[in-house]
């Protein structure tokens, strides 16, 4: 477990407002000057009912959850047994529950814990507007030691909306609450870090952040179906492509929304959708027609556990095979997938620029993790990834939209341009775009399709790739943050290991993986999915080291650093 940050759980029944109150602890320890790392876990019901904010204060930056928990709050016990596996406790943990709330739960008491009670919910209604919830922030403020003034202004931002007397409710709890953990053994954080700048930092979502992306890749058109836990990508979006002249649909369903998405792109607009698993497989039938005409979208599917409509609250990367290869034919198109929070931002609008630059659907598969997920970032910046399709100029002698070119990519018509009419569908065409059955018009579309992908240059962005060493773990997506934490823990006890993290998925890229793994003689792959999706692909499409070894675990347990380091221990 690290010993630079400190990782909590805050528990309760609907309503309780646990998430609220993990947010303002999230916000006053960023002020602070720390890092964190905020998610949750939700019953099967979505919204409302029982749920736990997993919270991750640290002097440095991270991008998970640590190996357990070392302080667990509950408000009630109400359904609590759901949420005991997700939260690994040792004998160092300390458990704090509501002396209204009845005994400890049995799931909780084979813990070699601490167990303390406190009155939160007697505390709040002996004051006026008292919440048990802004109670026990004031507890969790203390324990770790975050600063009283840093948590009532975050309170005060979060409650501004609600009034003067609710935010001096808010407060007034909090200084109750922090009194009241005067009796506790508390869990100092270590120093403080050295305070920050205003604005050198973020407190993102990676849906926020993907949606922040698209806007800065250019997307100007949005259609959108609801879905969890895509929706908050949509509900980010909706204000901002407004301010920024553009539009958002709400379709009638995913079909709809990939098609209209489709259609905007078609009139020279760049257009994205959003999803989860069960979306993009109705969507994957419109994709193809993207491909066949060469229309350039971007489709986010944050990912959770399935199959069918499998666990909407939980994160899972099983989706990958689909994103691969779930299209029906030679059907080349773009597989990227962000590696933190704060990528998500990055690979979106990467994928806007791909997308746009090649005249093909990206798809970008982020998930629950990251994408519901909330975290201290550095202020990410400006780049230079605008989307920019390649449109026709000069309408010339005769216009051949599918002409076949060096690079692949041939100029795009906008619609009403004199002389620039041609058919854009999903049956196969001549080079002016004519409809064909003939063989040569389709080996010629098929290897311009195909080549156009795997022709151009895409730099170092495929992947990020550290250190040098014999042993190397391959990883891609959500996995990139726990595999992270678990070599730089091999660094500090003196062993080196390479990473490979891979940011672009398709098309596959065996020369720069072949000098990625230069000089490897072991591979760990690491993947969040039970049938090895992302093993499978490697073996598929590049040469490995001849020893390789997986950890593929499915969701909703998330892999945690330790079990990367102890699957690589006793490798060697």
């Amino acid at each position: 477990m690290s010993t630079d940050s400190v990782s909590i759980a805050f528990a309760g029944s609907g309503g309780a407002g646990v998430l609220t109150a993990g947010n303002v602890l999230l916000e006053a320890a960023a002020s602070a000057g720390w890092y964190a790392y905020l998610s949750r876990s939700a019953g099967p019901q979505i919204r409302g009912g029982e749920s736990v904010t997993l919270l991750r204060v640290s002097r440095n930056r991270v991008e998970s959850h640590d190996d357990d928990f070392r302080l667990l709050l509950a408000i009630d016990w109400r359904n609590f047994e759901r949420f005991v596996a997700e939260l690994p406790l040792s004998g160092d943990s300390l458990l704090i529950g509501d002396a209204e709330a009845g005994p400890l739960p049995e799931c909780l008491a084979a813990y070699a814990a601490r167990y303390c009670e406190l009155p939160l919910k007697r505390i709040a209604k002996g004051m006026s507007q008292g919440r048990p919830n802004m109670v026990a922030l004031g507890v969790l403020a203390a324990a770790i030691g975050i600063p009283c003034d840093k948590v009532t202004e975050a309170l005060a931002h979060t409650l501004r909306d609600k009034g003067q007397a609710a935010m001096d409710a808010g407060a007034a709890c909090v200084t109750a609450g922090m009194e009241c953990a005067r009796e506790l053994p508390l869990i100092k954080l270590p120093a403080a870090p050295a305070p920050r700048a205003h604005g050198e930092r973020l407190l993102i979502t990676g849906n926020e952040a993907t949606g922040l992306g698209a806007v800065r890749g250019g997307v100007r058109f949005v259609s959108a179906y609801p879905i969890t836990p895509a929706t908050e990508i949509l509900e980010w979006l909706a204000p901002s492509v407004d301010r920024l002249g553009g539009t958002l649909v709400q379709a009638e369903d995913e079909l709809a929304s990939v098609n209209q998405a489709i259609g905007a792109s078609f009139g020279g607009t760049p257009s994205l959708t959003a999803t989860s698993g069960p979306g993009l497989a109705l969507m994957l039938e419109s994709i193809g027609l993207a491909v066949a005409a060469e229309v350039p979208i971007v489709v986010v599917d944050v990912m959770r556990g399935g199959p069918s409509t499998g666990i909407p609250t939980k994160s899972e990367q099983a989706d990958l095979g689909m994103a691969l290869y779930g299209l029906h034919g030679d059907a080349p198109h773009l597989v990227l997938a962000p590696l933190s929070v704060a990528d998500c931002l990055f690979t979106t609008q990467w994928a806007v620029h791909l997308a746009e630059a090649l005249q093909t659907p990206a798809i970008v598969l982020s998930d629950q993790s990251l994408g519901q997920s909330r975290a201290v970032i550095e202020r990410p910046a400006d780049l230079a990834f605008i989307g920019r399709r390649q449109t026709l100029e000069d309408i010339g002698e005769r216009y051949a939209r599918y002409a076949v070119t060096t690079s692949g990519v041939s100029p795009m018509a906008i619609p009403g341009m004199p002389g620039g009419q041609y058919t854009a569908e999903g049956l196969e065409h001549s080079e002016a775009g004519t409809p064909s059955g003939s063989a040569a018009d389709h080996a010629a579309q098929l290897q311009k399709r195909r080549r156009k992908l795997t022709d151009f240059d895409y730099g170092t962005h495929w992947a990020e790739i550290e250190g040098e060493a014999t042993t190397a773990v391959i990883t891609w997506g959500s996995t990139t943050g726990p595999v992270r934490e678990a070599l730089n823990r091999r660094a500090v006890a003196g062993w080196a290991t390479r990473m490979v993290a891979m940011r672009l998925l398709a098309p596959a890229r065996p020369d720069a993986m072949r000098q990625a793994l230069d000089g490897v003689e072991r591979v760990l792959i690491v993947e969040q999915c039970e049938g090895g999706q992302f093993h499978h692909y490697l073996r598929a499409h590049y040469d490995l080291p001849a020893e390789v070894r997986t950890l593929c675990k499915p969701g909703p347990l998330p892999i945690r650093p330790q079990e990367v380091y102890t699957r690589i221990e006793d490798w060697h």
